[in-house]
């Protein structure tokens, strides 16, 4: 079994604690379904917010899902003056029989522009 990196991110449309728990839900399951992975898979996971995010930490939205035994980090994106806002960053290690090639990262809402070069 290899260990790989998957990388996400979800643009949120408020700093509001209801939208970024859900704008998390939403990019760590598709995360997971893209890459047939279960929570089992799962090593770590960081999660980075830009800092205009700070309504509730994304590692909590992981733990309501279950995710209870995994080790989460939070932490704040780098503030590059006209960076996208309101984005959601994950990179979750996870063991899997995918070749690198074969792995799926998943950038979702308008973080979608951030990954042009990503199949959708």
């Amino acid at each position: 079994m290899a260990v790989r990196a998957v990388r996400g991110a979800i643009q949120v449309d408020a700093d509001e604690r209801d939208l970024v728990l859900e704008a998390t839900i939403e990019l760590l399951t598709e995360v997971l379904a893209r890459n047939e992975l279960a929570t089992d898979d799962l090593i770590s996971v960081v999660f980075t917010a830009t800092p205009d995010l700070h309504a509730e930490f994304p590692a909590y939205a992981a733990r309501t899902m279950g995710i209870t035994d995994v080790p989460l980090l939070c932490a704040c994106e780098i503030d590059v003056p006209g960076a996208m806002p309101r984005v959601l960053r994950l990179l979750a290690h996870v063991e899997t029989q995918r070749p690198r090639s074969d792995v799926r990262h998943v950038y979702l809402r308008g973080a979608a522009a951030l990954r042009t070069d990503l199949p959708r």
